[in-house]
């Protein structure tokens, strides 16, 4: 029997609101990085019919101007849209554990109207430029809904 490949797709969109300010810092190389967090909730019924809230927090790592752009725009309660892909990384604790985290690398995000779902203007997937030495696409700066 021939051996079945699944095609390869890595893609996260989610909705929330930032649970701390950026943090920016730039790698050896001049690369800027900024990490953040998001939080976001899942309304649902449980067996008695009672709504419930299902929160989910997650770290989000953007790079280049999309970093600088976190820095500027992002404020702890910020409602985002963020469009990236899952990833891991592991390293050895103090403690001599091996330690291991999934998170979002964003390829782009913007800013939600508060109360709404709705993104304020644009597409996140409208931004144009040349690649940057990750790989992604960077902002058009006219773009860029902040």
């Amino acid at each position: 029997m021939a051996e079945i490949r699944l095609p390869s797709l890595n893609k996260v969109l989610i909705t929330g609101y930032a649970t701390r300010d950026p943090e920016l810092r730039y790698t050896p190389g001049g690369a800027a990085v900024a990490n953040f967090g998001i939080g976001s909730t899942r309304r649902y019924k449980d067996q008695n019919g009672e709504w419930k809230d299902d929160t989910a927090f997650i770290n989000v790592v953007a790079w280049q101007r999309w970093a600088e752009i976190a820095r500027d725009n992002v404020r702890k309660g910020s409602p985002l849209l963020i469009e990236g892909r899952l990833q891991s990384r592991s390293w050895e604790a103090e403690d001599g554990r091996k330690r291991t985290v999934v998170e979002i690398r964003a390829d782009r995000f913007q800013a939600l109207e508060k109360g709404s779902r709705e993104a304020r203007v644009g597409s996140p997937s409208d931004s144009t430029g040349p690649e940057t030495e990750q790989g992604s696409r960077s902002p058009n700066l006219d773009d860029v809904p902040f």
